[in-house]
C-alpha cells in the first residue's frame, strides 16, 4: 500500500510517528484512513479464526462492508483508530470510541496481526491511544475482554495502569485511567530502553555484512570499509557488492555480487558506500532483501544543502518504511572491539584502531572520528564499541546510551556532540546511565543546532549556564575537548572513584608540587597529606614507601604523584611500584611524569604531562563520584492541580491570536490557580481618586505600582511606592508615580495589598525551542538584573533538584537569614517551584511564565506578580509516547 498524497479532512498527522518495536526493528503508527478499507480486510482475512473470535466474540469470517466503513471513517476525537505499518503492510490496528460525545471514558480495542505477535505492537498502540485521549480530555478507558484473551489482558497489565476488573456474564470487563503514573511511566522508559538497545545491538553484532560500493581498486570509501572489515578480523561473512563486477571476480579474496539481492544468506547490515544519487536505490535493494541495518558512508545528504536535506528526509522515509535502523549517512563507521566480532566497519585502518577496552566512544563528524580514535590508541586506552552518526539521521548519541546501559565490557561512555536532537531524552538517558557507570561529554558550538523562529525566549544555545547545568543535573562529566575527555576517561576506567574530596600530593619537585595542591585546591579539592618532597634522584623503594604511607593515611581519599627528571623518564621499576601501591590500597591516584600521557603501562595508573591536567581529570571524577554518593530525590507531585482548566485557559488564549498572545492579567491569576499557585489581584487605578477609593476598600497597608510593559525592564527607578497606610499618602503617591511616568509614554498603575517583609525571589518557566520547560530562579533585583544569578533545571523534576537549584544562587545566604534577618519558609519555596515546574512540563504551549515579585518570607510565600505568554510549539520529541526523531 502506498501512501496516499490527499488527506482526509480532519487527519491530525502530528499523530504520525516512527517507533522501534521490541524486535529492534522499526514500525510506523498513523492514525486510519478512509483508504484503509482494503488493507483492513486483507489484515482480518489473514488472521486465524481464534484471533477473530477473540476480538469480535464472533467467528466472523469476513467484515461486512458496512462495518469496515465504520471501522475507517472516524472523526478523530470521539472516534479514534491507529493502525501499526511495516513494509507498507497493516500489521495492527487500536481504537477508542467515547461513551459519549466529548465524553471522559472511551472504549478501547486493539487487533494485531498474528504474524506479528511478540513484536510489542499493542503496547505502543496502547501508549499512543492513551496519549492522544489523555489530550483531549479522556481520562478512563474500558475494554470488554473473552478470559481466554490472556494476551489483551497483560497488555493492559503490563502497561503500569491500575487496572480493575470484572466479571459479568461470560466477559472480563477492564477499566483504567489513563493518567500517566510513576509505573505507567517507568513501563514505558523500560520498553523504550530494550527496544532501542536491541536495535543498537543489531547494528553492532551482525552475523553478516555487505559493502554496497566495493571498488575494485583501492583509494575508494567503499574499498575502504571493506578492507578494514576483512583484514580487522571479522569472525562474520562478508560480502562485496559492486553492480559493475564481472562474475566471478575477486575483491581481497571475496566474490563479488552485483546485488545484495544476490546473496544467497541473510544479511544484517549494509554498508553503503555509494554515490548520494544512488543511495535510494541501494536502499529499496536492502528493502528487498530483508536487510535489518543500514551504515551510509556516503556524502552529499543535508550536508550539502537542501537538495541534500530533501535526499535525506526520503532515505529515512524509505528506510523506516522498510523497518532498517540507519547509521549515517556521511558516516565514519562503526567498531565492535568484542573479540566474538571484531567488526571494523569503518575508514579507520585497522592499525591505527584502539584495543578491545573499556570505553564506549561515540562522535558525528568523520574527521572527529579520526582524531577521537588516534587519542585513544596513542595513550593506550581500550575501546568497548565506536560509532559515527554523520548527519544523525536516525541513530543516535541517546540510541548508544541504551545500549550501554546493558553492555558490562563498557565501563564509561565519551560522547563528542555537535548537535542533540533530542536533549529531553538525552538528559533523561544520560541521568540513568551516568548512575550506573562515568559520562563525559564534549559539547561543540558546532553542527548548526536550530531553534524554531520567533520564539519569545533564549535557546540554551543562547545561554550556555543552562547547558552546562543540564548536563550537571544529569550528573554528566563535562569537558572541554576531545582531550580532556580522555584525561578523565583513563582515570574513570583503570581506577576506583574517589571516596571523598581530600587528596595527597607527593612529588621530588619543590615547584611540581607546589602547582599540584594549587591546583587542586583551586578546584575544590582539600591537601590534606603534603606536599611530601623526596630528593630530585630518589630512588624507586623511597618513592614506593612514600606513595604507600599516602595511600595508607586514613584523611587521604586520592593522591597526586608528580615526577620530574629524571625520575620522569619512565623508569619500569617506578611505574611498577607506584602501580603496585595503589591496586594494594584501592585507591585512585594520578601521575604526573612531565611530557607523557595515557596509561602508564602495567600500571594501570594514568598519567599527565602536567599537574593542572591531572588534578583536573581528578576533580572531575571527584565531583561525579559525590553526584553518585548524593540523594537525587522523588519526581513531584503537588496535590490540587486542575489539568482541564489550564487546558481551557490556554486554548482559549490560543483562539484568541493562533500565532501567540500574551494573557490577560485574569488568565494568568487563573491558570496558575489551576496548580494551586495563587496570585495576588492589583487594581488597576487611573487617578487619584480611585486609588483613594480603592485603597479604602482594603484592610492594612497597601502599596502602588507602574505596571506598564515599558517599565518591566528597568528595575531600580522606583516603580513602586510602598508603605502606604493613610488615604492622603496613596493620593500623594498616585500623582508622584504618574509625574514620573507619563513623560516616558507609560500609563498603567494598580493598587495591591502588601505583603510581608522578606526576601523577593524571581521564578520563570520557559518551554526552550530545544531543551523543552526550564525551570530559572534567582533574587529578584541586582543579582538577577545585574549579576546573572540564575540556576536552571529541566523537568521533570524531584525534590532533591529543587532545593540544590535554590541553594546554587550565590545569594542564597539571603534565604537563610543574612546578618540576623529570619530565615525565609523555603518548603513554600520549594512547593511553588515544584508547581511551576509541573505546570510547564503538562504545557508546552506557555512559552513563559514569570512569577515577579514573589515575596518569600518567614510564614509562607507570596506571588505578587504574574505574566505570561502562550504559542503553538512543535510536539516535544520527549512526550507521553515512544517516537523516534523525523
Amino acid at each position: 500500500m502506498t501512501e496516499q498524497a490527499e488527506l482526509p479532512p480532519g487527519y491530525p498527522q502530528e499523530w504520525e510517528a516512527d517507533v522501534v518495536l521490541s524486535d529492534g526493528r522499526v514500525g510506523h503508527v498513523r492514525p486510519i484512513r478512509p483508504d484503509d478499507i482494503e488493507p483492513i480486510h486483507e489484515f482480518h482475512a489473514a488472521q486465524s479464526a481464534e484471533s477473530i473470535y477473540l476480538r469480535f466474540f464472533a467467528p466472523i469470517k469476513r467484515l461486512s462492508d458496512r462495518d469496515v466503513h465504520r471501522f475507517t471513517h472516524v472523526d478523530y476525537s470521539d472516534r479514534v483508530a491507529l493502525v501499526m505499518m511495516i513494509n507498507d503492510q497493516l500489521v495492527g490496528i487500536g481504537r477508542y470510541d467515547r461513551l459519549k460525545p466529548s465524553g471522559p471514558v472511551a472504549e478501547v480495542a486493539f487487533n494485531v496481526s498474528d504474524h506479528h505477535h511478540g513484536r510489542g505492537i499493542g503496547s505502543v498502540l496502547l501508549e499512543h491511544l492513551a496519549d492522544i485521549a489523555r489530550e483531549d480530555g479522556v481520562k478512563q478507558f474500558l475494554a470488554d475482554v473473552l478470559p481466554q484473551n490472556r494476551k489483551m489482558i497483560s497488555v493492559f497489565k503490563d502497561a503500569g495502569y491500575e487496572v480493575a476488573h470484572e466479571f459479568d456474564d461470560g466477559v472480563i470487563a477492564v477499566s483504567f485511567d489513563i493518567e500517566p503514573t510513576d509505573a505507567s511511566r517507568a513501563v514505558r522508559m523500560s520498553r523504550e530502553h530494550r527496544s532501542e538497545a536491541r536495535s543498537v545491538r543489531q547494528v553492532l553484532y551482525p552475523s553478516t555484512v555487505a559493502v554496497i560500493g566495493t571498488g575494485r581498486t583501492t583509494g575508494t570509501v567503499g574499498r575502504a570499509f571493506f578492507d578494514d572489515i576483512v583484514d580487522g578480523g571479522y569472525t562474520g561473512q562478508v560480502y562485496a557488492v559492486n553492480n559493475r563486477a564481472q562474475p566471478g571476480t575477486l575483491i581481497n579474496g571475496h566474490p563479488t555480487y552485483a546485488s545484495v539481492g544476490d546473496i544467497d544468506a541473510a544479511v544484517d547490515l549494509a554498508v553503503i558506500a555509494v554515490p548520494a544519487k544512488d543511495v535510494l536505490d541501494a536502499v529499496a535493494e536492502c528493502a528487498t532483501a530483508g536487510v535489518k541495518a543500514l551504515l551510509v558512508a556516503s556524502e552529499g545528504f543535508a550536508e550539502s544543502g537542501p537538495e541534500g536535506e530533501a535526499l535525506q528526509r526520503r532515505l529515512l522515509r524509505q528506510a523506516r518504511r522498510s523497518g532498517m535502523r540507519v547509521l549515517g549517512p556521511n558516516s565514519f563507521g562503526l567498531i565492535n572491539t568484542d573479540p566474538t566480532v571484531r567488526l571494523n566497519a569503518s575508514i579507520a585502518d585497522t592499525g591505527h584502531v584502539p584495543g578491545h577496552g573499556g570505553l564506549g566512544l561515540f562522535a558525528q563528524s568523520g574527521a572527529l572520528g579520526v582524531t577521537v580514535l588516534s587519542s585513544a590508541q596513542r595513550r593506550g586506552l581500550g575501546i568497548s564499541t565506536f560509532a559515527s552518526a554523520g548527519n544523525r539521521v536516525d541513530i543516535s548519541g541517546n540510541d548508544l546510551m541504551q545500549y550501554w546501559l546493558d553492555d558490562e565490557d563498557t565501563r564509561a561512555v565519551g560522547l563528542y556532540l555537535e548537535s542533540m536532537g533530542n536533549p529531553r531524552k538525552f538528559s533523561r538517558i544520560a541521568r540513568k546511565l551516568a548512575s550506573i557507570k562515568p559520562v563525559i561529554v564534549v559539547k561543540s558550538g558546532a553542527g548548526g543546532q536550530k531553534a524554531p523562529a520567533g520564539h519569545h525566549v533564549r535557546s540554551t544555545r543562547e545561554r550556555p549556564e543552562a547547558f552546562a547545568q543540564m548536563l550537571k543535573q544529569a550528573g554528566v562529566i563535562r569537558a572541554e575537548n576531545v582531550h580532556q575527555l580522555f584525561d578523565v576517561a583513563q582515570l574513570v576506567i583503570n581506577q576506583p572513584l574517589p571516596a571523598g574530596r581530600r587528596v595527597a600530593v607527593v612529588t621530588n619537585s619543590h615547584a611540581l608540587g607546589s602547582l599540584a595542591a594549587g591546583a587542586a585546591q583551586s578546584w575544590d579539592l582539600e591537601v590534606v597529606h603534603g606536599p611530601v618532597t623526596l630528593h630530585a634522584e630518589a630512588v624507586t623503594e623511597q618513592i614506593r614507601a612514600t606513595v604507600e604511607a599516602a595511600l595508607a593515611d586514613p584523611d587521604v581519599d586520592s593522591v597526586i604523584a608528580c615526577f620530574s627528571p629524571p625520575v620522569a623518564r619512565i623508569d619500569p621499576e617506578v611505574v611498577q611500584a607506584l602501580g603496585e601501591a595503589v591496586a594494594a590500597a584501592g585507591k585512585p591516584c594520578v601521575a604526573t611524569f612531565l611530557g607523557m600521557r595515557g596509561v602508564t603501562p602495567g600500571s594501570g595508573v594514568p598519567a599527565y604531562p602536567t599537574p593542572e591536567d591531572a588534578v583536573l581529570a581528578l576533580a572531575a571524577a571527584t565531583n561525579y563520584a559525590a553526584w553518585l554518593r548524593t540523594d537525587h530525590g522523588e519526581r513531584v507531585r503537588p496535590e490540587g492541580i486542575n489539568r482541564r482548566t489550564a487546558n481551557d485557559v490556554i486554548e482559549t488564549a490560543l483562539r484568541r491570536d493562533p500565532a501567540g498572545t500574551d494573557l490577560a492579567e485574569e488568565e494568568a491569576t487563573a491558570l496558575l490557580q489551576a496548580y494551586g499557585i495563587p496570585v495576588w489581584p492589583m487594581i488597576p487605578v487611573t487617578s487619584d481618586v480611585e486609588a483613594v477609593a480603592a485603597y479604602k476598600e482594603q484592610e492594612g497597608t497597601i502599596v502602588l505600582k507602574a505596571t506598564s510593559p515599558l517599565l518591566r525592564h528597568q528595575p531600580g527607578q522606583g516603580w513602586v511606592r510602598t508603605g502606604l497606610r493613610h488615604p492622603k499618602a496613596v493620593g500623594a503617591a498616585y500623582r508622584d508615580l504618574e509625574a514620573l511616568i507619563s513623560p516616558l509614554g507609560a500609563e498603567g498603575i494598580a493598587l495591591q495589598r502588601m505583603a510581608p517583609p522578606g526576601v523577593a525571589v524571581e521564578i520563570l518557566s520557559s518551554e526552550d525551542p530545544l531543551f523543552g520547560p526550564v525551570i530559572s530562579f534567582g533574587v529578584a533585583g541586582v543579582p538577577v538584573d545585574l549579576l546573572g544569578d540564575v540556576t536552571h533545571r529541566f523537568p521533570p523534576l524531584t525534590d532533591m533538584d529543587i532545593i540544590d537549584m535554590v541553594s546554587s544562587i550565590k545569594a542564597a545566604p539571603l534565604l537563610n537569614g543574612y546578618r540576623g534577618a529570619p530565615p525565609v519558609d523555603l518548603e513554600a519555596l520549594y512547593d511553588l517551584i515544584a508547581r511551576l515546574s509541573v505546570l510547564a512540563d503538562d504545557h508546552p504551549e506557555l512559552a513563559y511564565v514569570r512569577l515577579n515579585p514573589v515575596m518569600a518570607h518567614p510564614l509562607g510565600i507570596e506571588v505578587l506578580g504574574a505574566q505570561g505568554h502562550v504559542a503553538p510549539v512543535p510536539t516535544r520529541t520527549d512526550a507521553e509516547r515512544r517516537t523516534m526523531p523525523s
